[in-house]
């Protein structure tokens, strides 16, 4: 009798264990869709903000003769592409079959990193060229409050990111997220630049500064494009 009772208590207790599993996986959903709105909100204020330092930085590197702030905008233009395929990967999430996603996403990381390195050799170009001929930039109020603006955004952006890729298990928003601490890097990097140029008129500061652009320009390219072929 004590066995009967207790497989009798045992069956009535599973529907509601059923309902209460049910329940935890609907919430999990809408957490997880909830997820994916917020990373998506992050990507489109990474890539408008990239933008409007894109065209701000290039725009104060021409006025001052700067291939440092020039590099700088021009990186946040690929960084904008970059965010943009991203973009595209979180909206069509669920949507189309994982081997048509790949295929996509191929082409579009070799555009990324064919554009890396496109751009890496330009500012090589520029910054040698200005080394050799002493073209001293202007010192750029502009630019530093570019660069300044840049190293307090980007960290901020980063963390949130870095931390939603993590909880909703996306590697390629945590690999963006990394991307992001590396421009805060590359801000910083350029605000000493243009603060040593503009107080103690250390010219070359402009385009060594190119240089270490040029670096992450060519490793990123190439990092994109090995990983593209394996």
């Amino acid at each position: 009798m004590t066995l009967r009772s207790d497989s009798q208590g045992s069956h009535q207790r599973s529907p509601s264990a059923q309902k209460d599993q049910i329940s935890v996986m609907a919430t999990d959903l809408v957490w997880r869709k909830r997820g994916f709105r917020r990373a998506l909100h992050l990507e489109y204020l990474t890539v408008g903000y990239n933008v409007l330092e894109a065209i701000a930085s290039i725009a104060a590197g021409r006025a001052a003769g700067s291939i440092s702030l020039v590099g700088f905008g021009l990186d946040s233009v690929v960084e904008s592409l970059s965010g943009l395929v991203l973009i595209w990967r979180l909206r069509r999430h669920g949507t189309v079959d994982q081997e048509e996603e790949e295929r996509m996403e191929q082409r579009a990381t070799r555009f990324v990193g064919v554009t890396f390195l496109g751009l890496g050799a330009y500012v090589l170009w520029e910054s040698i060229q200005k080394i050799i001929q002493q073209q001293k930039p202007d010192p750029s109020p502009f630019g530093i409050a570019i660069a300044t603006l840049s190293a307090i955004v980007m960290p901020l952006l980063a963390r949130q990111k870095l931390h939603l890729g993590r909880k909703l298990g996306l590697r390629s928003l945590v690999a963006d997220a990394k991307e992001t601490f590396v421009c805060m890097w590359l801000s910083l990097a350029l605000l000493i630049g243009l603060v040593t140029n503009y107080f103690f008129g250390f010219w070359l500061s402009d385009p060594l500064v190119g240089l270490l652009i040029v670096v992450y320009l060519a490793r990123e390219g190439y990092e994109l494009l090995r990983g593209e072929k394996d």
